[in-house]
C-alpha cells in the first residue's frame, strides 16, 4: 500500500466535525443507510460538478451514534478540479451539507500525509453523569445517564492499571486478521461543576468497541459492582468477558487526532502499517470505538 498520490492529483486534508445521532457511522454502507462518508462524498461530487465519486480516507472510523469534534480525512482530487474549486470549496460544501456535519478546513496536504496511517494518536472523550435527576435535556444526545452514584477516585485508580502497551483483546470486538495490541497513553476521569464526569481516552489507535468497553468496565468499578483490580484482571485474561458492558455510543466524541511533523509523515505511515506484537507473542486480532 503506497502513499504516493496518483499523477495529476492533489491530496487534500479535511478537518471536520459531526453529530453522530442520525448517522449509521462513518463508513459507507449498502441499502442507502446514511453515513458521514457518504454525505461528504456526495457533496464533493455535487459541488465540483464531477461525474465520479472521490473516496475519502479517515483518521478513525466511528460507529453509529458516535460524534466527532476533531475528525480528519483526506481525498485525492484531480489537479484541475482542485485548481478550479479550492478557493470556494469550503463555503460550497457548507451550503450543500446537512447541518449535523461541518467541514472547517480544506487545504493541500503535505507530502506523505495519510489521514489514517500518519496519525500518531487519537483522543476521545466519553461523558456521563450520575445526577439522580438524569441528564440536562440540552445535553441528552452527548451524555450518558448512569443511575448509580459513581466514585471518580476509584475509576481513576482502576484506569491507571490499564495504560501502556497491551493486547486489548478483552475489550475489543474481534476482527479477522487485525491486531488488538494498542498503546493507551491516557485514561482518566474528571468531574466538572455541572456534574458531568468526562473520561479522556488517548491512544495510538483503537480497535472496535475498545473505548466503550473500557468505559463500561470502569463504570462498574465506580458504582461499586466490581473492585478496582477487576478491569486489569480482565485485560490480563485476554478474552472477552460477558460482564464487560459496551456502553451506548452517544456519550462518545472523537475530540482530536495528532500527527507528527511533516518530515516524519512517511516514516510514521510505514510504522503504522506493520502488524504489531508484544514481546514473546505472535500478535493479536481486532478495528473503532
Amino acid at each position: 500500500m503506497s502513499d504516493e498520490v496518483e499523477p495529476g492529483h492533489v491530496r487534500v486534508r479535511l478537518d471536520l466535525s459531526y453529530d453522530g445521532k442520525d448517522f449509521s457511522g462513518w463508513a459507507k454502507q449498502p441499502r442507502g443507510r446514511r453515513t458521514v462518508q457518504g454525505d461528504i462524498e456526495d457533496a464533493l461530487r455535487t459541488v465540483t460538478r464531477s461525474s465520479r465519486t472521490y473516496e475519502l480516507t479517515v483518521a478513525g472510523r466511528t460507529d453509529a451514534g458516535v460524534h466527532a469534534r476533531g475528525q480528519v480525512a483526506h481525498v485525492d482530487l484531480p489537479e484541475d478540479v482542485w485548481a478550479e474549486h479550492r478557493e470556494k470549496l469550503l463555503k460550497r460544501l457548507a451550503g450543500r451539507l446537512a447541518r449535523d456535519v461541518r467541514i472547517w478546513r480544506v487545504e493541500e496536504a503535505p507530502a506523505g500525509f495519510n489521514a489514517r496511517f500518519s496519525a500518531i494518536w487519537r483522543r476521545y472523550a466519553y461523558r456521563v453523569t450520575d445526577n439522580p435527576g438524569g441528564v440536562d435535556p440540552l445535553l441528552r444526545g452527548h451524555v450518558l445517564w448512569h443511575d448509580w452514584p459513581l466514585d471518580v477516585d476509584a475509576m481513576n485508580a482502576a484506569a491507571e492499571r490499564l495504560t501502556g502497551e497491551h493486547d486489548f483483546a478483552a475489550y475489543c470486538k474481534k476482527r479477522e486478521g487485525a491486531t488488538t495490541i494498542r498503546t493507551l497513553h491516557q485514561l482518566s476521569w474528571e468531574l466538572d461543576k455541572a456534574g458531568i464526569i468526562t473520561a479522556t481516552v488517548r491512544a495510538d489507535a483503537f480497535c472496535h468497541n475498545m473505548v466503550r468497553s473500557l468505559v463500561g468496565a470502569l463504570l462498574f468499578v465506580g458504582d461499586g459492582h466490581r473492585p478496582v483490580e477487576w478491569p486489569a484482571k480482565v485485560l490480563a485474561a485476554g478474552v472477552r468477558d460477558s460482564a464487560v458492558h459496551v456502553v451506548r455510543p452517544h456519550g462518545l466524541t472523537l475530540e482530536e487526532v495528532g500527527y507528527p511533523a511533516d518530515e516524519l509523515l512517511a516514516a510514521r505511515n510505514r510504522e503504522a502499517r506493520n502488524k504489531r506484537s508484544l514481546p514473546g507473542s505472535a500478535g493479536g486480532s481486532g478495528g473503532c470505538c
